[in-house]
């Protein structure tokens, strides 16, 4: 897939299908987090990946939209430091996983203590990262990169950009 196509159709998703991601996808997901970028090269996360059910279950009533967790085949906590660093991390491992035809939805931390405890972790996750299938997007390749770009809700590319 064209990466403009990937960056401007890639949509954050809360409904997936009840279809398993493949280990082969799953494993490029991960190693997408694993090769970004950091400063010195620190690589400051960890990616710990949610399989077993009570821990889901338990991971769910810690953020703040409990569903995403409860309906995903994937779900990926990254406790790390480092916001900048963590954010690209997470962006390319969405990034990558909607190449592979996966959606994604970033979830934040609502209740950091029952976040460790669920992980059975003494540092809260930063983010816990859905996958899975989408239910309803058309895919990607339904309209060209102009087109996505076009019907996003963002605000005009006029608005933000400034000239000195």
């Amino acid at each position: 897939m064209d990466t403009f196509l990937t960056i401007a159709s890639k949509r954050d998703t809360r409904h997936y299908a009840d279809r398993a991601v493949p280990s082969d996808v799953e494993l490029r997901i991960l190693d997408a987090g694993r090769v970004t970028g950091s400063a010195q090269n620190r690589q400051p996360w960890r990616f710990l990946v949610v399989e077993d059910s009570e821990r889901r279950k338990r991971l769910a009533d810690a953020v703040y939209e409990p569903d995403n967790v409860r309906g995903a085949q994937l779900v990926v906590a990254i406790v790390g430091t480092r916001p900048l660093d963590l954010g690209r991390c997470v962006q390319n491992m969405m990034l990558a996983a909607w190449n592979e035809g996966v959606a994604s939805c970033p979830n934040g931390i609502a209740d950091e203590d029952a976040a460790k405890a669920a992980l059975d972790v003494d540092e809260a996750p930063a983010i816990v990262v859905t996958f899975g299938y989408p239910a309803r997007h058309p895919g990607a390749e339904s309209r060209s990169a102009e087109g996505w770009s076009a019907r996003a809700k963002r605000k005009p590319l006029e608005e933000l950009i400034g000239r000195l």
